[in-house]
């Protein structure tokens, strides 16, 4: 059986209402066939539907109350509570006014359903904001309850914030990793499915770094604390997405300034409706009826209420394909953003040494076993790519002589392999055929021949190729800036056919890079820089918006960038795009569609065209089909290839 996805509270409350529905609906039904009215004759007949009515209005409303005097008390006198407590309370005096005044009482109903329907809009409301905090809280899962802190054999459970640097604390399996460190003592597999959204355990023995909010599945581990806990990736991820509904954007305050001016313009209005053509017309009961109506209708809810909700639910939607957004108004921005600056080593590429190309190809797997016999005990990574890509046995008979800046040569009973650049070649007078490819070439001869050529280099990641074409599809400009040679970054541009890219820049020569690109911006148009948030601190923070790749674990990241990208997956920026693109067609939609109807609506309450009923849906009808509006925008997206298989579990 599906898990219910409502709260304890939400279902509480959906139980009043339904109840509170179903009597209102009984209720009415039978003061519209029989009469309620007409059971006490007299001035009196206002009595028992003015209690039946109110037993529903105090059941489905008395929180509603309850807000709006304590609200009052604390100076905040013109919100919704207020307009709905005026509108409503106004209409039960207007309704027996009505009854005592011998006229057909009218009112008792409409203020019931002013209420319900309202909450039938927070509800909705209530709901769709828990089904977006719900995706951002995914990431909440990480926080650690408490550390086994060690002292002698004896491990003591206490707060992680009471952890300094240097102690040694003990993880059992099940447990989470309360703070950053090294392993010690112990070796097991880490799930790090909350911080990157992989499923495939990782596997760290003594000395190797783990990070907060990882899952300890199988054995024990002793870890020395490399952070504190305020300074530790877990703390640091939970602080961004804890703030991230404090940065609001444009639309936002707008939205908190317009209902400022707003609410208290039409109480006094309505006032004026009432008191003016009353006076005048001596229609007292009429006018009070129609400010009743043009006060229900006037609640700003579908703006306050959708406009927010439609943020909140974008960040949600971007969490939980594990995109950290620290706020609405980066979400905005994010929507008109036209250019991509990348870093190369790092974002691009991975950051690693591979195996590209080996010539002639046909022997290439003598050509790697004889290459892998002469790098076997080197660190350098280089040579640790070639002896990665050889699967075979080497052969551990040979004497290593390491020529500095050259290569190294191996020999053996008379036989000898060389292994390394042109100059080594040159020094033993082999002849070689030069690598036509851009990299890293390591010559290979055995016994004074040529035996071939390795091309090594960075891997570009497997995903930026249809990452940068969906954003070129989108519109937007890429360009890549790195500090690495003209050739090799030429080789990447034209692999991955970014626009334009920059070459041998040092870290400052990247701000400046930037500077140029913001000052060739057209107005209203962002620019975004992405890195691996360690070295390019200076430039995510100057940019428009700063997004960090694989900001698990890099203080840089989650302290500079906007947006953190915890897969580490570049297909997450066009979906982001896409995310901010709907979020903000939602916006506009909700705008243009409340304000439209709900002036309508004003203007024909005001003329007496249409009651209260027509009244509440201006207002609550409006406000469910906003906040409705404002859910789609959690909804599923069709992710690019890459970012839908990282979705956030």
């Amino acid at each position: 059986m599906k898990k219910s996805t409502l709260s304890g509270r939400q279902k509480r409350n959906l139980v009043r209402i339904i109840l509170s529905l179903a009597a209102f609906a009984v209720i009415f039904v039978v003061d519209k066939t029989v009469g309620l009215g007409g059971v006490i004759p007299g001035k009196a007949n206002w009595i028992l539907p003015f209690l039946l009515y109110l037993a529903v209005y105090l059941a489905i409303g008395y929180d509603v109350l309850w807000r709006a005097v304590r609200n009052i008390a604390h100076g905040q006198v013109f919100d919704e509570n207020f307009l709905m407590c005026i509108a409503t309370i106004g209409a039960f005096a207007l309704a027996i006014y009505r009854g005592v005044s011998g006229m057909e009482i009218e009112g008792f109903d409409e203020a019931c359903a002013v209420l319900l329907f309202y909450q039938v809009g927070e509800f909705f409301q209530d709901y769709a904001a828990g089904k977006s905090r719900k995706s951002i809280s995914a990431l909440m899962d990480i926080r650690p309850d408490y550390a086994n802190l060690l002292s002698g054999d004896t491990a003591e459970k206490v707060d992680p914030s009471e952890v300094k640097k240097g102690d040694v604390i003990r993880v059992n399996p099940g447990e989470k990793v309360p703070l950053d460190g090294v392993v010690v003592k112990g070796a097991s597999a880490l799930d790090t499915r909350a911080l990157t959204g992989e499923s495939l355990p990782r596997e760290v023995k003594e000395g190797d770094a783990v990070i907060s909010g990882s899952v300890n599945t199988s054995s024990q581990l002793d870890i020395r604390v490399e952070k504190e806990f305020y300074d530790s990736t877990v703390s640091k991820i939970l602080e961004l997405v804890e703030n991230a509904s404090e940065q609001k954007s444009k639309a936002e305050n707008f939205i908190t300034k317009f209902a400022k001016y707003y609410t208290p313009t039409v109480v006094i209005v309505a006032l004026l409706l009432a008191v003016i053509p009353g006076a005048v017309t001596g229609g007292w009961s009429t006018w009070i009826y129609r400010a009743l109506s043009f006060l229900v209708v006037s609640c700003p809810c579908a703006l306050v209420i959708s406009i927010p909700l439609s943020f909140f639910a974008g960040i949600g939607a971007a969490s939980r394909y594990g995109i950290l957004v620290k706020g609405s108004n980066y979400l905005e921005k994010f929507n008109k953003a036209d250019t991509f600056v990348f870093d190369k080593t790092g974002t691009l590429t991975k950051g690693n040494f591979a195996v590209a190309e080996v010539l002639p190809a046909e022997n290439r797997e003598n050509i790697l076993r004889l290459a892998a016999i002469a790098e076997r005990d080197s660190s350098h990574p280089i040579a640790k790519s070639i002896c990665e890509s050889y699967k075979g046995d080497t052969d551990c008979g040979y004497t290593l002589t390491n020529i500095a800046g050259e290569g190294v040569l191996a020999e053996k009973q008379g036989s000898s392999i060389c292994c390394g650049n042109e100059r080594l070649m040159a020094r033993l007078n082999v002849g070689f055929t030069p690598h036509p490819g851009v990299g890293t070439v390591v010559y290979v001869a055995e016994n004074g021949v040529f035996a071939g050529s390795i091309l090594i280099r960075d891997e570009i990641k497997d995903e930026a190729p249809s990452a940068l074409k969906s954003l070129a599809g989108m519109g937007c400009r890429t360009v890549m800036l790195t500090g690495d040679n003209a050739a090799v970054a030429g080789a990447v541009a034209a692999e991955l056919n970014v626009t334009d890219y920059k070459a041998e820049l040092l870290p400052q020569n990247k701000v400046d890079e930037v500077e140029k690109l913001l000052a060739a911006e057209e107005k209203g148009r962002v620019l975004c820089f992405v890195g691996d948030g360690i070295n390019d601190a200076p430039v995510l923070m100057r940019s428009d918006i700063g997004i960090a790749m694989g900001g698990v674990g890099s203080d840089a990241a989650i302290e500079a960038a906007d947006i953190v990208l915890m897969h580490d997956d570049l297909n997450c920026l066009p979906l982001s795009k896409k995310i901010a693109r709907k979020t903000m067609a939602v916006v506009r939609e909700n705008i243009v569609f409340s304000i439209v109807v709900k002036l309508a609506i004003l203007v024909l309450s005001a003329l007496g065209i249409t009651n209260m009923w027509v009244a509440v849906f201006g207002d609550v009808g409006v406000a469910v089909i906003a906040i409705l509006n404002a859910m789609r925008v959690n909804g599923k997206y069709a992710a690019d290839k890459g970012a839908a298989g990282k979705k956030q579990r």
